[in-house]
């Protein structure tokens, strides 16, 4: 089993930046990669970056040019670099990590609220 481990959310205004971290540990040697999806009150809940083991992402449309991802692999963390945060921003951000297998392990989620 694979435990992930969010934090960095919180409240900021518009404009504004947030780094999420999720740290993975356990049974590590079976992910190939990692991403944060997000769900807001009443929505489905949606890919917003991802990022293979080789270190290729892939980003949301809605998020290209203001998030970033990003990997230590010897921390075993994925961050998330928020910048120029819209309203519309403001979810629970989940992270998780793809297995070999095709199964996929879910953090605990982190709120991040955008709001003046």
């Amino acid at each position: 089993q694979v435990q992930l481990v969010e934090s960095g959310g919180g409240l900021v205004q518009p404009g504004g930046s947030l780094r999420l971290s999720c740290a993975a540990s356990g049974s590590i040697f079976s992910i190939n990669g990692m991403g944060w999806y997000r769900q807001a009150p009443g929505k489905q809940r949606e890919l917003v970056a991802a990022i293979s083991w080789g270190g290729r992402t892939t980003y949301a449309d809605f998020v290209k040019g203001r998030f970033t991802i990003s990997r230590d692999n010897a921390k075993n963390t994925v961050y998330l670099q928020m910048n120029s945060l819209k309203f519309e921003d403001t979810a629970v951000y989940f992270c998780s990590a793809q297995h070999n297998g095709g199964s996929t392990s879910w953090g605990q989620g982190t709120q991040v609220t955008v709001s003046s």
